[in-house]
């Protein structure tokens, strides 16, 4: 195991890191809270309709895969910010659905 996969990229400085960090922590509990709304939001539609909304679904699958992004570079897996430092992710491509 070579020494250098190891090694943590501190050329943004590890103090402005946890900054992002916070700033992520708490953009990451209101993504959650809009998460748990649309899981609301969802489940109603389909009782009321038995249909699901195709939009919801994809929203919910971008904010998951924007949680996954927050949560990687929380724990060092990436040095990559994510939204709004990157662009929005787009999981329309990996949507797959039993449903």
């Amino acid at each position: 195991m070579n020494s250098n996969e190891n090694e943590i990229d501190y050329s943004e400085g590890i103090w402005t890191r946890l900054l992002f960090m916070m700033l992520f922590g708490f953009i990451y509990s209101v993504v959650e809270f809009v998460l748990f709304l649309l899981v609301i939001i969802q489940f109603g539609f389909v009782v009321i309709t038995g249909l699901r909304n195709e939009r919801l679904v994809e929203l919910g699958a971008n904010l998951a895969t924007f949680i996954y992004q927050i949560v990687r570079y929380f724990v060092f897996n990436t040095n990559e910010k994510p939204f709004p430092f990157a662009a929005w992710p787009d999981a329309k491509r990996g949507i797959e659905s039993d449903f």
